[in-house]
């Protein structure tokens, strides 16, 4: 599977995902949360940012099942779902990510039949630290 690029400005989002933290980076002046994480606040072009804790709360705001898969290494969980997010705490951040069981789980583990838009979903992560999204009980 692939594992996460990182760069300078995105490397506080991982390490705190493998604590089993989701954090946003957010302007340490205006307030504004931004993702993807970058020097500077589009909104009031400030240097000064901090990563804030979220809750992991969320709605499925678009998804897709590629097909054919898009990477070899993937065809053996065809058929899977690869999901927006937009968060609860930030709506104008979207997170991507699967729809699974559970931490850890399959990225095949959810019957396709049940992803929907609008959907209410809560972070969760693997062993290694990558984002997954499970469906939230009513």
């Amino acid at each position: 599977m692939l594992a996460p690029v990182t760069d300078d400005d995105g490397a506080p989002f991982w390490q705190y995902a493998r604590a089993g933290e989701l954090r946003v980076q957010t302007c340490a002046d205006c307030a504004e949360p931004r993702f993807p994480p970058r020097p500077c606040c589009p909104h009031c072009q400030s240097f000064a940012s901090e990563w804030r804790p979220v809750s992991g709360r969320g709605r499925v705001w678009s998804y897709v099942f590629p097909h054919p898969p898009l990477l070899p290494d993937y065809a053996a969980f065809a058929p899977y779902n690869v999901i927006v997010v937009e968060l609860v705490d930030a709506p104008r951040i979207r997170l991507i990510g699967n729809l699974v069981t559970g931490a850890g789980a399959a990225l095949d583990s959810l019957s396709p039949d049940r992803v929907r838009i609008g959907a209410r979903v809560q972070v969760v992560f693997d062993e290694g630290g990558l984002p997954q999204w499970v469906l939230e009980r009513p």
